[in-house]
């Protein structure tokens, strides 16, 4: 007796039901540049002639990680689609580079329609956060890959900036200040321990799930309107292996970094960890951003109109350090008061 794809586990008719229901998602990040719908082989985006002088791509990719295990928990979708743009976004925006379009990718053992229909608004919720536009992706259907009801995320973005406008390391100087700006929580960085502290001790309740879910903030519209400002030398996204790991990459060699430890406060969700797991000092170092999203370095007497901006767009801020002269020592001093 023939054996059909569809009893083989992959659903064809649901993965063209899904393509239609995520449409109006997508269409509803349109922005200048887009070529054609949905749905193509390919998406397509138009450069503007004469708009740029001398324009560099970048690219960026990223996922969700483990995060993903508290969604599938919590059976709450439509916020890791945000931390999906968000991950990748933020690296972009980072180099001064304005994003441009997203490209998802989607995988589960057997698609879920209405799960997969809120997992891509969290994307397109992300993507007009970030400004970008939602140009394609795709959804695979992989029976006994992946247990029922999960899935995994991967994203994509590309932006473009003038090179003359890249931001980086060749731009900082001994004596600027770092701005930290705030995060929402957790992001989307450590979340193995994570859930080694609040779900293999028992399942978590669903306030703390939601809590631990909260979406990584996007900070494209702040770091380029920062950028704008004209005295912007570098920005830092702070991700896995936390604010040591990432602040000297966006530094030179012969500086370093001083962060003075107390002066921003940390957000109660560390503290809980810290005490719960008990994570020590160094593990929550490496590990978490400890409240600080987002690192600007510039200029001392352009902190002040940095962190005004920060509070136009709905950001804590504070200034944490400075970058200093090296001298062999190591490239990340944390300093106490």
């Amino acid at each position: 007796m023939p054996i059909s794809y569809r009893q083989s586990g992959v659903d064809i008719d649901a993965g063209d039901a899904f393509v239609e229901a995520i449409k109006p998602l997508a269409q509803s990040t349109h922005r200048p540049g887009v070529v054609g719908s949905l749905g193509g082989f390919a998406g397509l985006f138009h450069l503007e002639p004469g708009k740029y002088r001398d324009p560099l791509l970048v690219s960026s990719t990223d996922g969700v990680g483990t995060k993903l295990k508290l969604a599938f928990a919590a059976n709450l979708h439509h916020t890791v689609g945000i931390d999906l743009v968000a991950m990748s976004v933020n690296d972009l925006v980072v180099t001064g580079a304005e994003p441009l379009f997203f490209l998802d990718y989607f995988a589960t053992g057997k698609l879920d329609v209405a799960q997969g229909r809120a997992i891509v608004s969290g994307v397109a919720e992300g993507c007009r956060q970030a400004g970008c536009a939602l140009l394609g992706g795709e959804t695979a259907e992989m029976p006994g890959l992946y247990a029922r009801g999960e899935y995994d995320l991967a994203g994509f973005a590309v932006g473009v900036v003038e090179r003359d406008e890249l931001l980086g390391p060749e731009r900082v100087r001994e004596g600027d200040v770092l701005v930290g700006i705030a995060s929402s929580g957790l992001h989307s960085n450590g979340f193995s321990l994570v859930r080694r502290v609040f779900l293999e001790r028992g399942q978590p309740d669903q306030a703390l799930l939601e809590e631990l879910l909260t979406p990584t903030t996007i900070y494209v519209r702040y770091a380029l309107a920062l950028k704008a400002q004209g005295q912007l030398h570098a920005l830092a996204h702070i991700t896995g292996s936390g604010l040591p790991g990432n602040l000297p990459r966006v530094v030179p060699e012969t500086l370093a970094v001083e962060l003075r430890r107390g002066s921003w406060p940390e957000p109660p969700i560390f503290q809980r960890l810290r005490r719960e797991g008990p994570v020590d000092d160094a593990d929550m170092l490496h590990t978490f951003n400890l409240g600080l999203g987002l690192v600007a370095i510039l200029p001392a007497t352009a902190a002040p109109a940095a962190q005004a901006l920060a509070a136009e767009h709905g950001f804590g801020s504070w200034q944490v350090g400075r970058i200093v002269r090296r001298d062999g020592g190591p490239d990340f001093r944390l300093l106490d008061g």
